[in-house]
């Protein structure tokens, strides 16, 4: 007999049929009826699988005190119509196997109600629990969709390196990666000679796929990178992590309106796949962490995204009439409180905003004929802010170098990036997807280590 999966128990079981079904015990109570009730679930969606299990079956006695929540076990039984409200069928157990039990006085889960900074304590256990299995759903859905996004419109996934000796961002926030003897170092006090480390230079763990994946949308066309990225950024704040993941698409022949345009539709479909696959997910969500989680996203799936220049969208901050904590100045950046309002209060609903001052933008931003701006974006959305970033790429030689100099960067250490502008160069854009923040979008989370599995921060790398 093969194992169903719940999901698929509950999807369209085969009443009257005998069925095995694997997982952990969420819950047991005893009926003064002679026998037990075992609430069962296995990852596979939301919902449990209620088990009855009559005192007639062999070792009763012994088997119920080995059935504590925690424990993992495999049962054989009739699956019937449930009488029950709100259950359509449940299993009455034929046999019951205990693959592993969960002391009552131990198992960390025991108790309902945890808090989610034990929980991330116990990183190794809270997928157990109803939050992060919704989670981790939720998650897994959001990047199948991702794929079938880029996959559907012919782009190319493009795995790029994780380690690099470039700085994309150029903030110099980067991870070193080395094999150099750091206790010898340490007493020496010299100079450190990075060509006699393993690559020969300095080497750093990646903040952005994008240099690399800008090579092959010059030679291919229409790619994609989606992997870890990494920030060695001293934050502690409820949005930043040291690691976390990036979609970055990057297109041939793209300008700034084409970049616009396909952020709104990648953005509008991923959430509208996580609201029709994760429906028992999400309305828990909604029930448990933020009432507007599902209105929030069917407001950015059904509307169009309202398109503001930079220059527009401080002079209506300017004249708002709203005192703001962080000033409202051309030349500066916006900060979460200007997006917020921008979004929820002037537009209610989803904005890019375009044409940024180039003094606090990157080198490969192209640069308008103004000689103030670049072309750049930002997707902000109600109650998340800034989703995403982009920008048509800076296609022409000159320019490019004079913004590598004007940056402080060193062009010979970007010889390849230059050459693409030498030999058959075409105008480009891409932008990047930061996949926990549309978890935190999507789940009404308010702390970003929640939505990765094994947070990564600052003096914190546990598991």
């Amino acid at each position: 007999m093969s194992r169903l999966k719940i999901a698929q128990v509950l999807r369209n079981g085969p009443v009257g049929s005998v069925i095995d079904v694997r997982g952990w015990v969420r819950t047991r109570r005893e009926s003064k009826q002679g026998f037990a009730f075992l609430e069962l679930n296995d990852g596979s969606c939301f919902a449990n699988l209620q088990i009855i299990i009559d005192r007639s079956i062999e070792g009763y006695d012994t088997l119920l005190k080995q059935l504590t929540t925690g424990s993992s076990i495999r049962v054989e039984g009739e699956l019937k119509a449930s009488p029950a409200k709100g259950q359509a069928v449940e299993v009455h157990a034929r046999s019951v196997h205990v693959y592993g039990g969960a002391d009552a006085e131990k198992y960390p889960l025991q108790k309902k109600g945890h808090s989610y900074e034990f929980l991330r304590e116990i990183a190794h256990l809270r997928p157990r629990t109803n939050t992060f299995g919704a989670m981790a759903r939720v998650r897994n859905t959001v990047c199948a969709a991702i794929h079938e996004f880029y996959q559907s419109r012919g782009f190319l996934y493009v795995h790029t390196p994780i380690i690099t000796t470039s700085d994309c961002e150029g903030a110099g926030q980067m991870f070193q990666v080395t094999t150099l003897d750091l206790a010898r170092l340490a007493q020496s006090r010299g100079e450190v000679d990075f060509s006699q480390d393993f690559f020969g230079k300095r080497a750093s763990l990646t903040v952005s796929g994008q240099l690399e994946a800008e090579t092959f949308a010059c030679g291919l066309g229409d790619v994609y990178t989606f992997g870890p990225t990494f920030r060695a950024e001293n934050s502690n704040t409820t949005r930043h992590l040291a690691e976390f993941w990036m979609v970055e698409p990057e297109m041939a022949f793209y300008e700034l309106e084409d970049n616009m345009q396909l952020a709104q539709e990648f953005i509008q479909f991923v959430l509208r796949q996580a609201l029709e696959r994760c429906g028992d997910d999400m309305k828990f969500f909604a029930d448990r962490v933020d009432k507007t989680v599902i209105t929030t996203a069917e407001n950015i799936v059904n509307n169009q995204f309202v398109r503001v220049s930079y220059t527009e969208a401080i002079e209506l901050l300017q004249k708002s009439g709203q005192t703001f904590e962080y000033p409202v100045e051309w030349g500066l950046d916006l900060q979460s409180e200007h997006e917020r309002w921008l979004t929820e209060q002037k537009f209610g609903c989803p904005v890019i905003l375009y044409n940024y001052p180039r003094s606090f933008k990157p080198f490969y931003m192209r640069c308008n004929e103004d000689g103030k701006t670049v072309r750049a974006m930002d997707v902000l959305v109600p109650r998340a802010g800034e989703i995403i970033g982009g920008s048509q790429r800076e296609e022409r030689l000159d320019m490019l170098l004079h913004r590598m100099t004007e940056c402080g960067l060193n062009p010979e250490e970007y010889w390849w990036y230059i050459d693409l502008r030498r030999y058959g160069t075409v105008p480009h854009a891409g932008f990047g997807l930061g996949l926990e923040r549309v978890l935190l979008l999507l789940t009404g989370m308010t702390n970003i280590r929640d939505v990765i599995p094994f947070p990564r921060t600052p003096k914190h790398a546990e598991f």
